[in-house]
């Protein structure tokens, strides 16, 4: 037995989905003469359709042997092909009109979604499934264009064409015709609601499963080397194969739904139009009606029966366009956690200067990451943060961006709390190098000049020399214009990295951080990397988040972190003669790489 939360739950589901129609209403009033002209074009071409049954009668009358009428009725002809004429011309100008308004919607609305979607905080987009929200956009993109189509042009031209058959059928027949008319056009609708209703909950379920497909699909190629690395490409398409098994049973189910939609709705259409016919050809026998008569009525009903006919599939994509629209604006409603203020300000100019203040944070509140976090960078400083993974190093960037708010204390630019500033303002100073740099799949060139999309050529050329990639990127056959692939797999790791700094060199920022710069490098291009982020991150306000040690010696400080606190602070010197954690750090990574080194030794020898 059903329980009353689950019999509500589609009701408030139904109404919840309807709720998008006067959302959409603002975008079409940026078009109010174009919808306007659309829907006169609309009811002048019902207009001729409804009155090509009514020249027809004269047509068929004026041919009967009973009349007393030699000439071809000639003028009622060409009027009939006239109307037959208008009905498709008004409709086709209807939608050349109204297509522009369509058009623009789409636009407007997919562009105040991917600009909400790059609003909303880290903590949504390392959460969300890429594959699932990209299929979410495109099917209520493409439900915009579905909803104004059907809502505008088939639900108000069969009311308005049932209003004129009525009209007809009132002032020239007998109140039997209106009442079988008016009693099968009810009961089709009503069966075709509810077998709607019933079949959207299965086209709901298969909507779910394609999406679940979609995201199993584009994660797999997006992780293509790991992939690889394990053999699993058939455990991938096993579990791709699952879920489109599971789409093939409910798609299955739509379709044979549909099928008894259709058989139920044909079935009341041709009971309805048999007894119209008898009643029709009962008053021609009868002499009441002539056969004009009979040919109006049955050019009334095919008119009429046509597109309700459409019914089902109309209110079916209708309600399916209202969930995917539902769906897409439910993005729209997905919570910003990094907002403005109201009373936001511009970053204060000038060299920047950076205070972390008794700074707590946790991604989530059972597990806190930082504890009372203070340091300082003096303007034009150069400040490393090291530590074993999981300090906490990382988190540091992502709070002096404002990818998260801080749980308590306060991070601090030239003396402005960052939450006080606005978020354009505040990235606009900042450059970073990631450890894990990811690239557009688009060429190098576009991937350096991201960093200041208005710099010129000469500018991204200067950058990559900077960055000691611009040999490299001459060598390629075709040089700048080489694409990187897919998040830039078809270059090294060294050569992202590359890339990465020679676009956060281009920015040209006040503060630069270096998130790892140089992991991915080799020691002889580690070295020559480092010596060029010496030179650049000069007269720069810079915050380096290391793990070798080796790369931050040069700093006018450098933090240690341990389990999301600052245990210890000094240059590289004084840390040294404590012989505290960093020097323990210190001591063991010059083993490291005297073991490396012998290794590289042996290496080149054997060779």
């Amino acid at each position: 037995m059903k329980t009353s939360e689950s019999i509500a739950k589609p009701a408030i589901r139904g109404r919840r989905e309807w709720r998008v129609v006067p959302l959409l209403a603002p975008y079409l009033l940026d078009y109010k003469w174009r919808v306007g002209i659309a829907l006169a074009f609309l009811i002048t071409a019902k207009l001729a359709n409804v009155a090509v049954p009514l020249v027809l009668k004269g047509v068929v009358d004026s041919l009967s042997p009973t009349q007393a009428i030699v000439a071809l009725p000639l003028a009622l002809l060409v009027a009939y092909g006239a109307l037959r004429l208008s009905t498709t011309l008004f409709g086709e100008l209807r939608d050349l009109v109204f297509v522009r308004v369509t058009q623009r919607a789409i636009r407007r609305i997919a562009l105040n979604v991917f600009r909400h979607l790059h609003a909303l905080s880290l903590r949504f987009h390392l959460e969300r499934q890429t594959g699932g929200v990209s299929r979410d956009i495109e099917r209520g993109t493409r439900g915009i264009s579905t909803l104004l189509s059907y809502m505008l042009f088939s639900i108000i031209p069969v009311v308005l064409e049932f209003t004129l058959v009525a009209i007809v059928l009132f002032a020239k027949f007998d109140w039997r015709f209106v009442a079988v008319t008016f009693g099968a056009v009810i009961i089709y609708i009503l069966f075709t609601v509810g077998i709607t209703e019933w079949r959207m909950d299965i086209r709901r379920r298969a909507n779910e499963l394609d999406s679940r497909a979609n995201t199993r699909a584009i994660d797999s190629l997006l992780n293509y080397e790991t992939v690889k690395y394990f053999n699993n490409e058939e455990y991938e398409a096993k579990r791709y194969d699952e879920n489109l098994r599971q789409y093939e049973n409910a798609a299955v189910k739509t379709e044979a739904s549909l099928g008894v939609l259709n058989i139920g709705q044909s079935f009341i259409i041709a009971i309805a139009v048999t007894i119209l016919m008898v009643l029709a050809a009962q008053g021609v026998v009868g002499g009441a009606l002539s056969l004009g008569d009979l040919v109006l009525i049955n050019g009334l009903l095919i008119q009429l029966y046509i597109p309700l006919n459409f019914l089902g599939m109309v209110y079916r994509e209708i309600k399916q366009a209202l969930v995917d629209l539902d769906k897409m604006f439910r993005l729209l409603e997905e919570h910003r956690e990094i907002e403005d203020a109201a009373n936001a300000q511009s970053l204060p100019a000038g060299p920047a200067s950076i205070r972390f203040e008794q700074v707590d944070f946790n991604y989530d509140p059972k597990r806190q990451i930082l504890h009372g976090v203070t340091f300082d960078v003096p303007a034009g400083n150069k400040v490393a943060v090291v530590g074993a993974s999981g300090a906490g190093k990382s988190t540091l960037a992502r709070l002096l961006y404002r990818f998260y708010d801080v749980s308590g204390g306060a991070v601090r630019i030239n003396g402005a709390d960052i939450r006080e500033v606005t978020q354009t303002s505040l990235r606009a100073a900042i450059a970073i190098v990631p450890q894990d740099t990811v690239l557009f799949n688009d060429t190098i060139y576009y991937n350096i000049q991201y960093g200041r999309p208005e710099a010129t050529r000469e500018d991204v050329i200067a950058a990559a020399k900077a960055a000691h990639i611009h040999d490299f990127i001459a060598s390629l056959p075709e040089g700048y214009e080489a694409r990187v692939g897919e998040r830039g797999l078809k270059l090294s790791g060294g050569e992202k990295q590359r890339v990465a700094i020679a676009r956060a060199i281009l920015k040209d920022p006040r503060i630069l951080i270096f998130d790892e710069a140089t992991s991915a490098l080799d020691s002889k291009s580690e070295k020559a990397i480092q010596a060029e982020l010496d030179r650049i991150a000069r007269g720069h306000t810079t915050l380096v988040i290391a793990h070798r040690l080796s790369t931050v010696m040069d700093a006018d400080q450098i933090l240690v972190m341990d389990h999301g606190r600052i245990v210890e602070s000094g240059t590289h010197r004084d840390l040294l003669l404590r012989r505290g954690a960093y020097a323990q750090m210190w001591a063991l990574q010059q083993q490291e790489d005297a073991v490396r080194a012998r290794h590289e030794e042996v290496a080149v020898t054997a060779s």
